[in-house]
């Protein structure tokens, strides 16, 4: 037998010896051997018939004369034999259907099969390549590297391995080896496989559990689970699918490594086990329960399984101690993020169990006392000068009102008043000795008891908690105890909890000046934006979008994304939309843009790389360009309701690629039409698929009233996963009511080319109904910058026209950079310079912008 080794008790691996059955004999001896005093058949073959041939042929002999009857468990077994043997494997195995469905073992040969992390039952409809096989009704046959990836191997040594599984009358053969099999292998195999036939189905009597009870088989995953254990839980018998992973999705995060480790075969041990655990109710609430279970071994058709109780924690005992109460507040304040949070979570941690009537934590800032929390939370129920106090939110007050609870701030210790006690002052503390009592502020806080815990981290007071019984209250050892390992804990987050704070606002400011302020009045249409940070970390994201008018009623609507989570990825936002605007106002055409930031990307010599689409909108026409670079596309809302992605070929990333194109899709959009432009964090999110996510954006858009877009956006992002920065960007377009007329020609150069410009435009503004006595200063206007653009460049020179209404807007294009500048000071024998002074006094506003290779001067005038 080759490649089949054993793990010996010194550590080394040998070959095991060949099963003694498993060589063909010479038809037609027979040998007959004794076993513990009975005598069994044995199968023999002479040396020279075993070099007889090929070795499926005597594979096929073997398989005959394996003897014992043909549905028995020996028989399985021996003909399993026959794959280490003619097939070079080093484990086989053979699973048949059993009573549940599963695919159970019925027997392994060779190596023991858990080396090859092979299991003792299979679900027919999982990813093993059992089942695969079975269902499929194909062999399955997995190298090292496809056997890395599969799920159902992670338990498989690390060792070059390779698996076939063929399928069985409803089962499977499952062979492993340290080599590939060859063709003369997977044909022993098959004929291995074609031998095999199953014992009777192994049946185990169904399992019984009690109301607070489950069985886990820890093969499968599959739970038994009584009714008092899903009301624990907050399930119903009919909303529970049997699996473990649905109790565990509803355990807190925190407490899943310590349950994976029961129910996780890898780590238990024989034995009994018990562990205090939280699951969120239906309320959203934590609660507490404890596990208690043991392992019990397989039996006659049934695997290894954990069984056990779970019950309610607090039920479990008459009273939760104290350490209990404690590692319950300590967990609660490890998930607490802001002040409000941290604030909630003592109060949920000391109110009830200490049974109190009222709670109230504050920060200390400078000489005043800053209530976070009030519990409860109506003004009612708190002495009256608190209540004059009460000018927001929560009473704000400064510390000289409360002069014992300041000395007790100083003092820096846990103090407690029973009902009717005289607090008294810390040891050196002046002014404080004639306190016959406590000042109404604080006795009518807890007239029955009242505990004040300074909050203290970092060797200063940072806040206080107090603590009021109206009722007469006891204090008893381990109740102080309570309070001041709370106060402790309490301290330590309400440090980081303000830490975070005014991380996060730093944040969140550094992230609205990188994104416009507002976005820009369009004509015939209208934009809305949406940006929502992560939920999760404290990293600015680098999601933006901008909308950039456009010269002749374009815009541009742009949304990116910059890789990562980091302040790097936020300034290289800041720098790529500054590029793009940069880039749009020269003129450029839409894949030019983006490849004039794709250039600029790579020059920055930046890790980064960035998504973005890139959409060119003609207002007047209707008519649109799109470029993708790598980024999710566009979806058009319709006017009729339906819904189109844009999902055409795009370029990549930017900052990838040095020669890289980026293809410009053509958009036709009707008066109505919405365009839908968002990063991936609307709509990919580690619970669901980039497809899925596109189905729930276009369900929302065809299901919103395109007319209020506002209430598209947020209808848009009502589902948001916020595991990721979204940005979502909408324009809807409407179409001009009154499209402005225009008109271009290319000045020619020659000596009379200003008389032929002042020709072109009058015989245009004759063409467009224009009145003879409103054209002069026009023509004056045009006169004056084609002349300045033929004397002072060189090049093409073009005049642009454009009427809207009573405004008509000149614009004289030329090849050169250099801007224009009107004169400080001429004389009256200067022969130049008066052009732009000429063109300013007649015209209502006159400018330049730098276009592609160029600048555009331009006026406008008001006619009549």
């Amino acid at each position: 037998m080759r490649n089949a080794r054993v793990k010996t008790c010194s550590g080394r691996f040998e070959r095991p010896r060949p099963p003694e059955c498993a060589l063909p004999p010479p038809e037609p001896f027979q040998g007959l051997r004794e076993r513990g005093g009975g005598a069994v058949i044995t199968d023999v073959v002479t040396e020279g018939g075993a070099r007889q041939g090929g070795r499926a042929p005597r594979a096929e002999v073997a398989l005959k004369t394996v003897g014992a009857d043909p549905r028995s468990p020996e028989r399985v077994r021996r003909t399993l034999e026959q794959a280490l043997v003619f097939a070079g494997a080093s484990c086989a195995a053979g699973y048949a259907p059993g009573a549940d469905g599963l695919l159970c073992l019925v027997d392994s040969v060779g190596v023991p099969r858990t080396l090859y992390g092979l299991r003792e039952t299979y679900p027919p409809d999982g990813g093993s390549p059992a089942a695969v096989a079975v269902r499929t009704g194909r062999p399955v046959r997995l190298g090292p590297g496809e056997l890395a990836g599969c799920a159902e191997s992670r338990r498989m040594a690390a060792a070059e391995v390779h698996l076939t599984a063929l399928p069985v009358r409803g089962g499977c053969l499952v062979a492993v080896a340290e080599r590939p099999f060859d063709a003369e292998d997977r044909a022993c195999l098959e004929l291995v496989a074609d031998a095999l036939t199953w014992p009777a189905p192994r049946t185990a009597p169904p399992e019984q559990v009690p109301g607070d009870g489950f069985a886990l088989a820890m093969d499968t995953g599959r739970v038994e689970a009584g009714e008092r254990l899903l009301d624990l839980f907050g399930l119903r018998r009919e909303r529970f699918d049997g699996r473990v992973e649905t109790l565990l999705g509803l355990a807190v995060p925190e407490d899943l490594p310590a349950l994976m480790s029961v129910v996780e075969a890898d780590h238990m041990s024989l034995g009994d086990r018990e562990l205090e655990f939280r699951v969120i109710g239906p309320a959203g609430t934590p609660r507490w329960l404890r596990l208690r279970g043991r392992l019990a071994p397989a039996e006659a058709g049934r695997p290894a399984r954990l069984v056990g109780t779970i019950a309610d924690a607090a039920a479990g005992r008459p009273e939760v101690t104290d350490v209990a109460r404690v590692q319950r507040l300590a967990a609660a304040l490890s998930t607490a993020g802001t002040v409000r949070d941290v604030s909630h979570a003592v109060v949920s941690a000391l109110r009830a169990p200490l049974r109190a009537d009222r709670i109230a934590l504050a920060e200390v800032e400078g000489d005043r006392l800053v209530v976070t929390v009030l519990d409860p939370p109506y003004p009612e129920s708190w002495p009256e000068l608190w209540r004059l106090e009460w000018r927001g939110e929560w009473p704000d007050a400064p510390m000289r009102s409360l002069p014992t609870l300041a000395a007790v701030l100083r003092e820096g210790r846990v103090r407690i008043w029973s009902a009717g006690a005289a607090p008294r002052p810390a040891p050196g503390e002046s002014g404080e000795d004639d306190l016959g009592g406590l000042e109404p502020a604080l006795g009518e806080l807890g007239p029955g008891g009242l505990a004040v815990l300074p909050l203290a981290a970092a060797g200063r007071t940072v806040g206080a908690c107090l603590v009021g019984w109206n009722a007469p209250h006891d204090f008893g050892p381990d109740e102080r105890a309570l309070l001041t390992a709370s106060a402790a804990l309490a301290g330590q987050a309400l440090t980081r909890a303000h830490a975070f704070d005014a991380e996060h606002e730093l944040v969140g400011m550094l992230q609205r000046q990188l994104l416009p302020r507002s976005l820009p009045r369009l004509p015939g249409g209208e934009a809305v934006a949406r940006y929502l940070p992560a939920t999760a970390g404290l990293e600015v994201g680098g999601d933006w979008y901008d909308v950039i008018p456009l010269p002749d009623n374009h815009v541009a609507l742009v949304i990116g994304d910059v890789q990562g989570h980091s302040a790097a990825a936020a300034t290289l936002m800041g720098q790529m939309r500054t590029a793009l605007r940069a880039y749009s106002t020269e003129g450029h055409p839409p894949d030019v843009v983006v490849a004039h930031a794709n250039r600029l990307l790579l020059e920055l010599e930046t890790d980064l790389f960035v998504t973005c689409v890139y959409v060119d909108v003609d207002m007047e026409s209707g008519t649109a360009w799109c470029v993708r670079a790598g980024h999710p596309p566009p979806v058009l809302r319709h006017p009729d309701g339906s819904t189109e992605t844009v999902d055409d070929d795009g370029g990549p990333p930017l900052g990838v690629l040095p020669q890289a194109e980026f293809p410009m899709t053509p958009l036709r959009l009707r008066a109505g039409t919405v365009v839908a432009l968002t990063t991936d964090g609307l709509v990919e999110s580690s619970a669901s698929s980039l497809d899925e996510g596109y189905e729930r954006l276009r369900a929302a858009l065809a299901g919103a009233d395109a007319a209020h877009l506002d209430l598209v956006a947020d209808t848009v992002l009502a589902d948001a996963h916020r595991g990721d920065d979204v940005a979502l960007l909408l324009l809807r377009y409407d179409g001009m009511s009154v499209r402005p007329l225009r008109e271009g020609w290319t000045v020619w150069r020659v000596p009379e080319a200003a008389r032929h410009a002042r020709r072109f435009l009058r015989r245009t503004l004759r063409r467009w109904g224009v009145a003879e006595d409103d054209m002069d200063a026009a023509l004056l206007a045009v006169s004056e910058l084609v002349t300045n653009a033929l004397v002072h460049t060189d090049g093409q020179v073009r005049l642009d026209i454009t009427l809207l209404g009573p405004r008509l807007r000149l614009a004289v294009t030329d090849t050169s950079p250099r801007t224009p500048t009107k004169p400080t000071g001429l004389g009256w024998e200067a022969t130049g310079g008066r052009g732009i002074v000429l063109v300013e006094a007649v015209s209502e506003v006159w400018g330049t912008v730098p276009v592609s290779g160029g600048k555009q001067v331009w006026c406008e005038l008001r006619l009549g």
